[in-house]
């Protein structure tokens, strides 16, 4: 098993050997790692509101735990996932198997849908220290909520290990080993023990520096400056710029907002009650007051992109 695998510890004499244990791992290649990321959803969402997102980032550490492997960044958006593991090949897999199949249950639970996330195809890429290719994933992926207009800055963002890493506030919240059993298992959903250590931030989850690999990440960038660098030179960073586009708003502020839309409208509680005609113009009001394009309005309603498009067109379905 990888050195890297080890979580840090609170003491920091042990904290300091296993970092330089972790970089010479580094330096002699025997360390792998393992760019994660699912297909995106074209109709569906993986999380309604702020609870599921809650749910996912306490099953995020409590999947690693169960795997054995090390996360160093991670996004969770509203129809994808995103991950840069340390691990083996089989760790990996069995990581992103076990987070989905655990939040797919919560989801069923929840939401009454079943096999959620059966045929969401998952990939898995090998990636190497050479051409700098770990910055250039990490900036990838903690810039996926920029990139969308969620927000300008990937710390700004509480899905993800965005506001992780040249962080120097101290974590606020409580420490898992303060709770009891009972409340543990209430407040993570899970009976899987994960690290005394850890920490409950105050958003109700265990928060990503508790468990991310932050200061190897922060050395592979080495300082602040040229860890932007590389976020606004990333892909997603490029596209932000060439869309130009103003702040969208979320997949989940809109759903939250459409039964309001629906009643206000047309006098009817959901969706599901409209007529064909009320439908077209229900989607020409998400279109108008959230400015969602083809793709968001077929996430946040369940209807195919393309079915989307022939009725905003007036096209017969």
């Amino acid at each position: 098993m990888s050195v890297f695998r080890y979580r840090w510890s609170n003491c920091w004499t042990t904290g300091v050997v296993i970092y330089f244990k972790r970089l010479y791992l580094l330096k002699t290649n025997t360390m792998k790692f393992f760019f994660i990321t699912t297909s995106h959803l074209d109709d569906r969402i993986w999380f309604i509101d702020d609870d599921d997102f809650k749910v996912a980032m306490n099953y995020v550490p409590i999947a690693s735990v169960v795997a054995g492997v090390t996360i160093l960044a991670f996004i969770l958006m509203s129809n994808h996932v995103h991950f840069l593991v340390e691990s083996t090949r089989e760790g990996a897999e069995l990581f992103i198997n076990h987070f989905k199949k655990i939040y797919g249950m919560h989801y069923e639970r929840k939401y009454s849908v079943k096999e959620f996330l059966r045929r969401n195809t998952v990939e898995i890429q090998e990636l190497f220290t050479a051409n700098e290719a770990l910055e250039k994933c990490i900036a990838y992926i903690i810039m996926n909520p920029v990139a969308a207009n969620i927000c300008a800055f990937p710390s700004d963002y509480l899905w993800g290990s965005g506001n992780a890493f040249f962080n120097p506030s101290p974590i606020k919240g409580i420490r898992i080993s303060s709770l009891s059993g009972r409340k543990r298992r209430s407040l993570l959903h899970s009976k899987t023990n994960v690290s005394s250590g850890m920490f409950i931030g105050e958003d109700g989850y265990i928060h990503p520096r508790s468990y991310v690999a932050v200061k190897f990440v922060e050395s592979l960038f080495r300082t602040p400056l040229r860890m932007n660098f590389f976020l606004n030179n990333s892909s997603k960073a490029k596209r932000r710029l060439d869309n130009d586009a103003f702040p969208s708003f979320r997949d989940q502020s809109i759903i939250a907002s459409s039964q309001d839309l629906c009643r206000s409208l047309f006098r009817k509680s959901s969706q599901n009650e409209l007529t064909p005609d009320e439908l077209v113009e229900y989607l020409k009001q998400l279109k108008r007051r959230f400015s969602a394009d083809v793709n968001q309005l077929a996430r946040v309603t369940g209807i195919s992109r393309v079915e989307v498009s022939q009725l905003l067109e007036g096209l017969q379905v």
